[in-house]
């Protein structure tokens, strides 16, 4: 230990040993700096290794027949500059080596650097053993290569499909070598930094373990070292771990703190004019807010979030879209954690957010705040599409909006809530359904009256049914028969369809289900009928059903099928977590967070203990695998996408070319699983706190003029 020690404080002070410092007869030699992740893992485990600046000195210094491991320094700028003297004198000694992200290799070409997207490393030998057979999945984050043309491989780098598994092999994917022996002999060759796996959070943990553990035995001829590192990102808790008694609160405030303190994305007008102009283009993503922006306070709009990629600092870049469904939802959760944790600054900032929307943004302007036009009450959905009003995307934002309008006891947003209701309604069809989006242009062209009396029919729970959830909402202020029958008859032809008729989006049959609770717990308060009861524990027992003893609820391919067919279609869209049904995974950003509002309010709506410890199993989960991370502090408190409720990590597959497993959503998942959790430690629910939000006289007051009698009444005297 005492060496060790020494060791150490020589690598902390010099930055190298010398050979004379070299531990005689060392199995593995170093040449890299001591801050490499491999280096320190191995170091940590308790392994003395020495450690050279360069390759020349660590063959020189090692003796016969060791290993040496030539690390690349420089990545992702520069590869590895290794002289010929170097393997020259290798092979003279016998020496097993490694070397990575390499300038030149004998024998071989090597071509210039290039840049993964969608493509992860895929195991194509035995040398790992049965725990990484081939075929197995890894993940090398963003990471930058030099092709080598040789074909026997350990791993390669390839656009496949699958969670774990490339389940159509390397079919149609052109794979590029990864790791794999040169023809010579005792010689292991990465084309990129594998030894980066902690900085660059390469995934999942317990695959890179093997993987060094396997590379390192083999140089060292012996039993590998033990290794020893913390991942930089991590759950806030074990699955068996004791709990504080707060820990509901805590997430709350946790999760509040991370969207104004560490997130960066409440923008502020000193912002540079070209990082606010970013919002106005679509998927803009650039590296996250400079710390030496000022932070903003809301009344200038809140970014979207963080994107999937893991950049090779471990950092990610953020989403610059301004969104009003976002800003909604995350204005919701600062009321509430100003509730439950007495912080009136959070509070103020949700107001500002929600003036934002509806004021200063353009978002509720133009037309949309025209009472001539058919776009009168609508909210755009972002500042870089404006004129597309999706239908779920304001249901989420006005409930947002309801929350806060109920905790600040605040009026003036009362007729712009009861007015994007009406707007909605007017363009939602006879059958109960609306366009998933509508468009301005074609909106302006065609008139609402088009939208109110056609038969359109779409059987899809996340697109269609949290705007019945307004309209349920408003019915019970208004009685304005319209709302109920529409939400009412669109909920019974879904359930008529239920399940083979659906339209399972992103192919999920999980965040269909998850999406229905809500408005049918909320039609049971309008209509408590042993019909609608039954409706909503059918939807509830079938996604209850997909619970795990840990209280993740797992994702389900919904007709059955595949995640994505092919290899090729591999990151093309927006998909599923998934690739087959049996993928222990879990979505946060379309399920689980919904299912957890939705069991709090058909719990509230029912009494039924069913739903209750249903949500509690999901509550005490989700505050489990919080993020928690000193390294990236721009992450700590929020949640991510994905989850592998049996690895216990951030792991899923990351089909999807926008929101892939490692998003960070400040609308969508932070604000309804924090947001349910205040609820829960207010023991109340969301349905009791919208009914605080007098939408009557509004209503009253623009009905007439937004679906006048004469829309209402058939030629034949019927009502429409």
């Amino acid at each position: 230990m005492v060496r060790r020690l020494l060791t150490m404080l020589v690598l902390s002070a010099l930055g190298t040993t010398t050979g004379a410092a070299a531990e005689a007869g060392a199995p593995l030699v170093f040449a890299c700096s001591p801050e490499n992740d491999l280096y320190r893992a191995v170091t940590a485990g308790g392994t003395d290794c020495p450690c050279y600046t360069n390759g020349l000195e660590a063959v020189r210094a090692a003796a016969a027949g060791a290993g040496v491991l030539i690390l690349a320094d420089g990545y992702p700028e520069e590869t590895t500059a290794v002289d010929t003297a170097v393997f020259e004198e290798a092979a003279r000694k016998r020496l097993r080596v490694y070397i990575e992200y390499p300038q030149q290799l004998p024998g071989l070409e090597v071509g210039s650097p290039r840049q993964v997207k969608f493509e992860r490393g895929v195991v194509t030998s035995k040398l790992f053993g049965e725990s990484l057979p081939p075929e197995r999945i890894v993940l090398v984050s963003s990471c930058r290569y030099v092709p080598v043309p040789i074909s026997d491989t350990h791993l390669v780098i390839a656009r496949v499909a699958g969670v774990d598994t490339a389940v159509f092999g390397l079919n149609e994917a052109a794979a590029e070598p990864l790791l794999f022996d040169h023809p010579r002999g005792d010689l292991l060759v990465a084309t990129t930094k594998l030894s980066h796996f902690v900085t660059g959070r390469y995934l999942p943990a317990d695959a890179w373990h093997t993987i060094w553990q396997t590379i390192l035995g083999r140089l060292g001829g012996g039993p590998p070292p033990e290794l020893r590192w913390t991942p930089s990102v991590c759950p806030s808790y074990g699955r068996g771990d004791p709990l504080p008694a707060d820990i509901e609160a805590q997430a709350v405030r946790r999760s509040a703190e991370w969207i104004v303190q560490r997130s960066r994305s409440l923008r502020h007008v000193d912002w540079p004019a070209e990082a606010l102009d970013r919002s106005r283009t679509y998927n803009t993503v650039r590296k996250m807010p400079s710390l030496e922006w000022p932070c903003g306070d809301g009344s200038f709009g809140l970014l979207e979030g963080f994107s999937s990629t893991i950049r090779p600092d471990g950092s990610q870049p953020m989403r610059y879209a301004v969104r009003n469904d976002c800003m909604g939802e995350v204005a919701m959760l600062l009321t509430l954690d100003a509730a439950i944790n007495e912080q009136p600054e959070h509070a103020a900032i949700a107001t500002r957010l929600i003036d934002y929307t509806l004021g200063s943004s353009e978002l509720a302007a133009g037309p949309r705040a025209d009472p001539q036009r058919p776009s009168y009450g609508l909210v755009g959905w972002a500042l870089d599409h404006p004129e597309s009003y999706w239908g779920d995307d304001n249901a989420r934002a006005l409930l947002g909006m309801g929350v806060v309008a109920a905790l600040s006891n605040e009026s003036r947003w009362n007729e712009p809530i009861a007015r994007c209701i009406l707007a909605n309604l007017r363009t939602t069809g006879r059958n109960g359904f609306r366009p998933s989006c509508v468009l301005g242009p074609q909106l302006e062209t065609q008139g609402w009256q088009a939208h109110w009396t056609a038969e359109h029919t779409h059987y899809s729970p996340h697109y269609q049914s949290w705007i019945w959830a307004c309209y349920l909402w408003a019915y019970q202020q208004t009685r304005f028969e319209p709302l109920l029958a529409r939400a009412k008859t669109g909920m019974r032809k879904l359930m008529q369809a239920y399940p083979a008729d659906w339209d399972w989006v992103l192919r999920s049959g999980t965040i269909e289900r998850a999406r229905l609770l809500l408005p049918l717990a909320w039609l049971v308060r309008v209509e408590d009928t042993p019909e609608h009861r039954q409706w909503l524990r059918t939807v509830a027992g079938d996604l209850v059903a997909l619970q795990d003893s840990c209280g993740a609820i797992r994702e389900v391919i919904g007709n059955g099928e595949l995640g994505v067919s092919s290899n090729t279609e591999y990151g093309t869209g927006e998909t599923s977590l998934i690739q087959t049904n049996g993928d222990p995974i879990c979505d946060l950003l379309y399920s689980c967070n919904f299912a957890l509002a939705g069991l709090h309010e058909a719990a509230a709506a029912t009494k039924d203990p069913f739903y209750a410890e249903a949500g509690d199993r999901l509550a005490e989960f989700l505050c489990r695998i919080q993020i928690r991370s000193d390294a990236y502090p721009e992450l700590d408190g929020a949640w991510y996408r994905a989850f592998d409720y049996r690895r216990w990590d951030y792991w899923a597959s990351s089909a999807d070319w926008e929101w892939g497993p490692w998003c960070i959503e400040t609308g969508w998942c932070q604000p309804w699983i924090a947001g349910t959790l205040a609820l829960r430690q207010r023991r109340t629910s969301l349905w009791d706190l919208v009914q605080q939000v007098e939408l009557r006289t509004p209503f009253d007051r623009l009905r007439p003029q937004m679906l006048p009698d004469e829309a209402l009444i058939g030629p034949k005297g019927e009502q429409k």
